[in-house]
Parts: C-alpha cells; sequence; structure tokens
C-alpha cells in the first residue's frame, strides 16, 4: 500500500469513527432497549481508532531530538 492510499484510507476511517460516534448518540438519546446494538458499534469505533492510530504511527516518522 502506497502513502497516497494509506492517506486516503485513514480518511475513510476517519469519517467511519465519527459517523460511529453520531449513530451511537443518537440510539442512546432514543433510549432504547437495543444496547447490544449500541456495544457493538463502540467495538467497532474501537476496532477502527486502533486501526487509525496504526496507520498514524506508520505516516508520522519518528524524530529523534
Amino acid at each position: 500500500m502506497t502513502e497516497d492510499e494509506m492517506r486516503k484510507r485513514l480518511a475513510s476511517l476517519k469519517v467511519e469513527h465519527r459517523d460511529l460516534d453520531i449513530a451511537i448518540e443518537a440510539l442512546v438519546q432514543a433510549g432504547g432497549p437495543d444496547q447490544l446494538q449500541v456495544a457493538r458499534l463502540k467495538k467497532r469505533k474501537l476496532r477502527l481508532r486502533d486501526q487509525i492510530g496504526q496507520i498514524e504511527d506508520y505516516l508520522t516518522p519518528d524524530i529523534i531530538a
């Protein structure tokens, strides 16, 4: 995967992460009994955060001062 492809993937992961955040908030505000769905969305959001972190770590060079 090239650096440009990684940046595009990173952008799409961030959008999906933000969308999940909005969906989770909407479900919580609705106060519905579907806590299992909320838990699944939160797990998905955590996996996305991990993927985002991995890509950001790869794209950000280590600078030794």
